[in-house]
């Protein structure tokens, strides 16, 4: 290492000086680095296998990869999904068939984010991995089972990354303190908050220390103190991959909350997008989705009160406009919950897809001409507001499918009302008598 490399190391940030080149010096991953288990002995055997290694930022991805180009004797060669494009690709497998061919050497592709490689790049890298050119390591946040093609990961392992227990980031933190020249004491209760808030990420809980180092430097203090990790938090993100599984784990949540009638946790989820960076438009969507097909009309008022809160978002944009998208969210997670409007369109759909285009009965078919009146068309048709509204006994199916129902409404809110006037009507009943025409004041 010359003097500039010496320089440029001394510069890196503490996550990059702290990480670690050999097995001993691995912290966490127990299932994967404890005595006897796969990983550990592959490494230690220099028997790599192609392998996937997935995980949320900071559990040690680029951490592996790092061990195994110290401790592995093949050729290791890192290549960015970003960066390097199929040309660069095919230089790295030309390079690695002579390295195999004349010398007998092993190469080792390391591609980072391989969740970023496209089609092409994929297919273009799966024949070398399947005749043994180049053992692949791929990194990636994002589930391998939607970001890598299944060909490619059926000559992989798939190795999941946990993130990091307290424990394993406060000695990631000691050992930082001890060899990495931060020239700072800390208290043990700034160091237990560092490691409580990392939410297992060894890169943020040591970028944490080093900030909060350089702001105790900065005020000339003799001690890192709880308050100063706070100000170093305060500068960091929350986890949430707009793009990613993050994304719909969290939107998954909120969906799941708001229809099990939990205002809170449906509350906080959405807070959990919006101060994540995520559209607010978006989450209206979803509210306006959730509205027509989990509530329907068990309350008809959710779905004019999510158009409500859409429209009064677009007037008053943030941060005003999170006031109408709590009381929606609220109100939604309160109301009285039916899905029978959606199974309703989903039956109707499939027998549409099973049975193609049946055809329109006569009676409701339009006479536009005196051809069509002499062909039937029109003829027995009962206009429903000469017979006080409904014409008892009438049908409007395909004569294939008289008999389907597929709106039941449940007994819940005021679907329960449109379900008993429905049945009289389907019956000989008044079906004025006992009946309201929507929801009672206060009923949801």
């Amino acid at each position: 290492m010359d003097l500039f490399e010496r320089q440029a190391e001394s510069n890196a940030p503490l996550a990059d000086r702290m990480r670690p080149t050999r097995l001993s010096e691995i912290v966490g991953q127990e299932h994967l680095f404890g005595e006897g288990h796969l990983l550990r002995r592959a490494i230690a055997a220099d028997r790599i296998p192609s392998m996937i290694l997935w995980g949320p930022p900071g559990t040690g991805k680029t951490t592996i990869a790092n061990v195994v180009a110290h401790e592995t004797q093949a050729i290791f060669v890192p290549f960015s999904a970003v960066l390097g494009g199929v040309p660069e690709l095919r230089k790295v497998i030309a390079a690695a068939k002579e390295q195999k061919s004349y010398y007998e050497k092993k190469t080792i592709l390391f591609v980072d984010e391989i969740h970023r490689f496209n089609k092409a790049q994929q297919d273009a890298l799966l024949p070398h991995v399947e005749n043994g050119t180049v053992t692949l390591i791929g990194a990636t946040t994002e589930n391998p089972s939607f970001a890598v093609n299944s060909a490619l990961l059926s000559r992989a392992r798939v190795f999941d990354l946990k993130p990091l227990e307290p424990a394993d980031l406060t000695r990631l933190m000691d050992r930082a303190l001890e060899t990495a020249g931060l020239d700072v004491r800390i208290d043990s209760d700034a160091i237990a908050a560092i490691a409580s808030h990392a939410r297992g990420d060894a890169r943020r809980a040591l970028s944490t220390l080093e900030l909060a180092s350089d702001f105790a430097k900065s005020a000339n203090a003799e001690l890192v103190t709880p308050e100063m990790v706070q100000e170093a938090l305060a500068t960091q993100t929350l986890l949430y991959d707009k793009s990613g599984e993050e994304h719909y784990n969290v939107v998954s949540a909120f969906i799941k909350s708001l229809r099990g009638s939990d205002p809170d946790a449906a509350i906080y989820w959405m807070m959990r997008m919006l101060e994540a960076g995520e559209d607010p438009l978006f989450v209206l969507r979803r509210m306006l989705i959730f509205a027509s097909e989990d509530i329907g009309n068990a309350d008809p008022r959710a779905l004019s009160i999510a158009v409500d809160a859409d429209a009064a978002f677009r007037r008053l944009g943030m941060p005003e406009g999170i006031h109408p998208m709590a009381q929606c969210c609220a109100y939604l997670a309160a109301a009285v919950k039916s899905n029978a409007s959606y199974e309703a369109w989903r039956e109707a759909q499939s027998d549409v897809r099973e049975l193609g285009a049946l055809p329109v009965p006569l009676k409701l078919r339009n006479a536009a001409t005196k051809a069509m009146e002499s062909w039937g068309y029109g003829s027995g048709y009962r206009y429903p507001h000469n017979e006080g509204g409904h014409s008892p006994g009438e049908t409007y199916l395909p004569e294939a499918l008289l008999g389907r129902r597929y709106y039941k409404p449940k007994d819940a809110g005021f679907e329960a009302t449109i379900g008993a006037r429905l049945e009289a009507w389907r019956g000989t009943l008044n079906p004025a008598e006992g009946e309201s025409d929507g929801p009672d004041e206060g009923e949801s």
